[in-house]
C-alpha cells in the first residue's frame, strides 16, 4: 500500500539527516496518513479514504462529494472510493 494522500496527493518526500558534523544521510518524510472513514449523504453509503491530516481539513472546510470531484478530476483517485 503506497504512501499516497488520495485527496491531497502528498506522498513520501526525501531529504537529508544533517547530523551536528553537517554530515549528510539519506532519509525519508513520511506524510501524515490517516485511514478514516466518512459519510457521503449524497449516496448514503460509507466512504473509506486514505488521507493526510491536511486532507481531513479540506474535506471539513469544502465537503465530502466537492472534494472527491475534485480530487478525481485530478487523478488522485483511481479507482472507485
Amino acid at each position: 500500500m503506497s504512501k499516497v494522500c488520495q485527496i491531497t496527493g502528498r506522498r513520501v518526500r526525501i531529504g537529508n539527516n544533517v547530523s551536528h558534523s553537517k554530515r549528510r544521510t539519506r532519509r525519508t518524510f513520511s506524510p501524515n496518513l490517516r485511514m478514516k472513514r466518512f459519510f457521503l449523504e449524497e449516496e448514503g453509503r460509507w466512504v473509506r479514504l486514505k488521507v493526510s491530516t491536511a486532507g481531513i481539513r479540506e474535506i471539513e472546510k469544502n465537503g465530502l462529494a466537492a472534494t472527491l470531484r475534485k480530487a478525481k478530476k485530478e487523478g488522485l483517485l483511481t479507482k472507485e472510493y
